[in-house]
């Protein structure tokens, strides 16, 4: 008796174990092509990845010739926030940085932006589908 249970509960330890590994890809997002003065090509998928937030650009985003392009996000209370630059000078060549793990503040995200800060004007924005929280729900 006493290995039957010790089965069925390594199965069940196995089960919740599955459960929380696929958990994450559960809340995968893609959003809609990007459309803008400068961008319109492109989408966002947003992840969770070990429990953090994170955006990624599709392959056929295009980086602008502008001279100063940001990640930028804005949230449901029209707050704006500006994020990481997307080209990255380096030693071996320049770089772009396609994916971003956003900060803890970010409670959802209303639209995602490609903007350059040194016009400060907004180059293309998207938006998801559905609602995208960033925080735990209580």
């Amino acid at each position: 008796m006493s290995v039957m249970r010790k089965m069925s509960t390594a199965v069940a330890v196995a089960m919740v174990m599955l459960g929380l590994a696929t958990g994450d890809s559960a809340q995968t997002q893609v959003s809609k092509v990007f459309s803008g003065a400068k961008v319109n090509a492109g989408t966002v998928t947003h992840t969770i990845q070990n429990g953090k937030h994170v955006l990624t650009l599709s392959g056929d985003f295009k980086v602008p010739d502008t001279p100063d392009p940001h990640w930028q996000v804005v949230d449901a209370k029209g707050r704006v926030f500006l994020l990481q630059r997307l080209p990255i000078k380096g030693l071996l060549g320049d770089k772009v940085n396609t994916s971003i793990t956003l900060p803890g503040y970010i409670e959802d995200i209303a639209k995602v932006q490609i903007y350059c800060a040194w016009a400060e004007v907004v180059l293309g924005e998207t938006t998801f589908d559905a609602k995208v929280t960033t925080v735990a729900t209580k």
